[in-house]
């Protein structure tokens, strides 16, 4: 399991072969018992395979490929529906329809898809996750028919790869990790941390394709630029709302 979580690729290009559903099932009962808030499980897993949801789908997810090409697409959502819908059976009173019980949904939720995603690869499919999700939560919302309480704050898809993906690279241990407290970050110290991400030659090619001075700019000016992100930022407050969280 150690080296299934070392050896993680996000995959993007998948064969056509359908997932079986004894492997489905089993990497959802590994999503299953991830940890949660209070044994609650405020989550609910929306698997789909229908050809004509996932061209919908693949609509919400700015038309990526891989959204069409992997026979699965899991959608993870935080539910205080289904836990609320049980209080009131039982004439008890549910006050989960908050920031608090919605930040508390979303991380069942995350936890779950880590679980899933893992035991999929232990079982040789390949998984990439789908930012573009709280971009367009709304469509998502309207496809896949959420009620009030449930929100999709992760996706993934999930198939057999075209090819072997490349490990992406990742931060030393000492760029993200503290102990005990915060420790602050100096120049020298982002500097050190940062340097070989900006030596990369994927890196320096998009600071040349981007006409860019350096590779934070890349992110800053061209992938999640401020104008983007305030307006998407409002767009997911208001749907966050629409669904019945308080925030």
């Amino acid at each position: 399991m150690i080296s299934t979580i070392a050896n993680h690729r996000s995959v993007r290009k998948y064969i056509d072969t359908p997932v079986s559903d004894d492997i489905i099932n089993e990497v959802l009962t590994a999503a299953t018992r991830a940890s949660n808030t209070g044994n609650m499980q405020l989550y609910s897993i929306i698997v789909t395979t229908d050809t004509e949801l996932r061209q919908k789908l693949w609509g919400a997810h700015f038309k990526q490929q891989m959204v069409l090409q992997a026979p699965v697409h899991i959608t993870f959502c935080a539910d205080i529906n289904r836990f609320s819908h049980w209080c009131r059976l039982r004439n008890a009173d549910a006050s989960y329809d908050n920031l608090l019980w919605f930040i508390n949904a979303s991380v069942d939720a995350a936890l779950a898809s880590q679980n899933l995603a893992i035991e999929a690869e232990a079982n040789g499919l390949g998984i990439c996750y789908l930012g573009t999700v709280v971009y367009n939560a709304d469509q998502i919302i309207e496809i896949l028919q959420l009620p009030k309480g449930v929100f999709p704050v992760a996706c993934l898809v999930m198939g057999y790869p075209a090819d072997e993906a490349a490990l992406t690279d990742r931060l030393p241990l000492d760029a993200v990790i503290h102990y005990n407290i915060y420790q602050p970050y100096t120049a020298n110290k982002i500097n050190e941390i940062y340097a070989d991400k900006e030596s990369l030659t994927a890196s320096q090619n998009f600071v040349t394709e981007n006409m860019k001075q350096n590779l934070a700019q890349v992110f800053t000016d061209v992938r999640y630029k401020r104008s983007d992100n305030e307006f998407f930022s409002g767009k997911v407050i208001e749907i966050i709302r629409k669904q019945g969280f308080a925030i």
